[in-house]
C-alpha cells in the first residue's frame, strides 16, 4: 500500500456525507438502547401490545415520572412513540429503527468480517 493511502473505505453504496449523517442519528439510538432501564423498556414494549406507564413501572424500581424519563429518551431516538387514549398515555414501539440498527449493524459485522479476511490473507502472504 502506498504511503498516505488509507484502506478505509465507506460502507459499499453510502456516500461519506450520507454516512456521517447517518452516524448521528444511530449515535442517538445506540445510546438510547445502551441504558439497562431502556433495554428492559423496549423489551417490555416488543411484546407488541401498546403499554401505559402505571403498566410499564409495574415492577420496575424507580418512579413513574423517572419511566417517563426513560420513554422519552427512546422516543428522541425513534425507537417508541405515546399515543393518548382517554386520560391514559400509551406507549409503543417503532421497530423501524430497530430494524435499521439491525441492518448498520449487519453492515459493520460484514465490513469487519472483510477486514480480517484481508488481513488474514496479507499474513498468509507474508509467510
Amino acid at each position: 500500500m502506498a504511503a498516505g493511502k488509507s484502506r478505509w473505505q465507506p460502507l459499499r453504496g453510502t456516500s461519506v456525507k450520507r454516512s456521517e449523517a447517518g452516524i448521528a442519528g444511530r449515535s442517538a439510538l445506540f445510546a438510547a438502547l445502551g441504558e439497562p432501564t431502556r433495554l428492559r423498556l423496549v423489551m417490555k414494549l416488543s411484546r407488541g401490545e401498546p403499554l401505559s406507564i402505571t403498566e410499564l413501572a409495574a415492577d420496575a424500581k424507580m418512579t413513574r415520572q423517572a419511566i417517563t424519563k426513560h420513554l422519552h429518551v427512546l422516543a428522541g431516538a425513534g425507537v417508541a412513540s405515546a399515543s393518548r387514549l382517554g386520560r391514559e398515555q400509551l406507549w409503543s414501539l417503532d421497530r423501524r429503527q430497530l430494524a435499521a440498527a439491525r441492518l448498520f449493524l449487519d453492515r459493520m459485522s460484514r465490513q469487519w468480517d472483510d477486514a480480517l479476511g484481508r488481513l488474514k490473507a496479507a499474513v498468509e502472504d507474508e509467510k
